[in-house]
């Protein structure tokens, strides 16, 4: 499927042709442009990533939850301990992917 950058806002749209007019801004048909086939690719290969991304953010933030379960149930300290760990490594991952994800916008790799 081919897609199609607007070249006033940069929405990308994904079919045979381009909209009648863009979906985010309104330009019309004319401002759309074909993109490359290399470039269509790596936009796909970005959505799936991003996607990755957004997954493991999800589940990480599952791990802090159970985590301050854990922390709240307060068996003994070595378990504690475990849950702390687990939860700051947890939070450090979903600081790191929102990070990821914020460079992934200004390269322009949202898609």
């Amino acid at each position: 499927m081919k897609k199609w950058r607007c070249e006033v806002c940069g929405y990308i749209h994904d079919g045979d042709e381009a909209p009648d007019f863009c979906p985010k801004c309104g330009a019309k048909k004319e401002k759309f442009t074909a993109m490359e086939e290399n470039v269509a690719n790596l936009v796909e290969r970005s959505r799936f990533t991003n996607s990755l991304h957004m997954e493991l953010y999800s589940i990480m933030q599952q791990v802090v939850e159970l985590c301050e379960d854990g922390i709240e149930d307060n068996l003994d300290p070595a378990c504690v301990s475990v849950f702390t760990k687990a939860k700051q490594a947890a939070t450090e991952t979903m600081q790191a992917v929102k990070a990821e994800l914020q460079g992934h916008m200004k390269k322009g790799k949202w898609g």
